[in-house]
């Protein structure tokens, strides 16, 4: 296939079957994004009412109570930004992280000191290493793209538990449209989707994976329908640039940033920046920067362009991960060889649920376009 490359953003063929070319040149990954974000991100004055709207029933539902919202805690710039914003609004949130086995040091130094600093209530959600080492085993055995999905399921599931163990009615998230909302769906399904992580390891697996925390559809349904829990993502809500978050993390917190996105997790960023390109071909740089240039205007295209053509992340230093994540996950280098040479494949070529996951978002983004849902 001859090599193509979006004239508006830097999105590419190179590792994506269903990108589409218009006659511009300009690929659909723009035209999609630019028609939700005016929907999942609305402007100005209708922006500001949505948010004020949403702090009053956060309020409201949450009074008499000691916590009136759950926020997810990571580490990173969209966690630790919704967490100062939330002590802005004079909202009372309890912090939820779940400790995978694979934080970096500087991952624990920010959560501890911003939350000390905000005053800031937390609750660790310590996995079983035996358990999720041998479920992160059986997605790479897998030879998927998406082997990231067992820690984002888990992290879905432990922000529902709490919320329902407190009676907390809001999960607010640091998810966000402008700055995540262009990623192709062939790098990355089935989040919510415990058949299809069930499937794998039941192939690939060693250990029973049910002490986990998980969400079925009907436990889903649940918290949402009974439970009545909203997960709002809400930086949609505000004027979020990455760049002005990142000022005022370091200047009211102290919070020290890494070197990419989601690289507070050792996993992740040797994940992103080794196995994906290597193995895959996805470059997921591509598509972060893509929002930067789309969605906050923070970047040109030239400017992303030119960091492209740096390495995701010093040779030395992926040597190191390489290393330090065989050691972790107790395989040899020849088992980690051998995964790496398998041939890609993807969630179809595995039981799954991903056609009622896609029906769900298209209920869910027909209710946000109404204005039914939050956003």
């Amino acid at each position: 296939m001859k090599y193509r490359i979006c004239t508006k953003t830097v999105m590419d063929n190179a590792a994506d079957p269903d990108i589409v070319f218009d006659e511009a040149g300009v690929c659909h990954y723009y035209h999609e994004y630019m028609a939700k974000l005016a929907i999942r991100v609305p402007e100005g004055a209708v922006r500001e009412a949505n948010l004020l709207l949403l702090l009053q029933q956060i309020k409201k539902a949450g009074k008499g109570k000691r916590y009136d919202c759950v926020i997810g805690i990571s580490g990173g710039v969209d966690s630790s930004y919704v967490a100062w914003l939330t002590r802005q609004w004079g909202l009372r949130p309890l912090a939820v992280h779940v400790d995978n086995g694979w934080n970096s040091e500087l991952a624990v130094s920010n959560i501890e000191q911003q939350l000390r600093i905000l005053g800031i209530d937390l609750v660790t959600e310590v996995l079983d290493w035996s358990v999720f080492r041998d479920l992160q085993w059986s997605f790479l055995k897998a030879s998927v793209p998406d082997a990231e999905v067992p820690t984002d399921h888990v992290v879905f599931a432990a922000l529902y538990k709490a919320a329902a163990r407190h009676g907390i009615r809001h999960i607010l998230t640091g998810m966000n449209f402008r700055t995540e909302g262009m990623l192709p769906k062939a790098w990355s399904r089935g989040h919510l989707d415990w058949r299809y992580i069930s499937s794998v390891h039941k192939i690939f697996g060693t250990v029973p994976i049910h002490s986990l925390p998980h969400i079925s559809i009907s436990r889903f349904l649940w918290y949402n329908v009974v439970k009545r829990i909203r997960m709002v993502g809400i930086l949609n809500y505000v004027d979020f640039s990455k760049a002005t978050a990142l000022e005022v993390l370091q200047r009211e917190l102290g919070y020290r940033p890494y070197d990419g996105k989601h690289h507070e997790s050792v996993y992740t960023r040797f994940f992103q920046s080794y196995i994906l390109p290597k193995k895959f071909g996805i470059d997921k740089r591509r598509a972060h920067l893509s929002c930067l240039i789309a969605g906050t205007g923070e970047l040109t295209r030239e400017e992303a362009l030119r960091q492209l053509e740096q390495p995701p992340m010093a040779p030395n230093d992926v040597l190191a991960d390489k290393d330090y994540v065989i050691k972790k996950l107790n395989i040899t280098p020849e088992q980690f060889e051998e995964m790496m040479a398998a041939p890609p494949r993807t969630i179809f070529d595995y039981p799954n649920h991903y056609k009622w996951e896609q029906r769900f978002r298209q209920a869910l983004h027909a209710g946000r376009r109404r204005g039914w849902l939050p956003n």
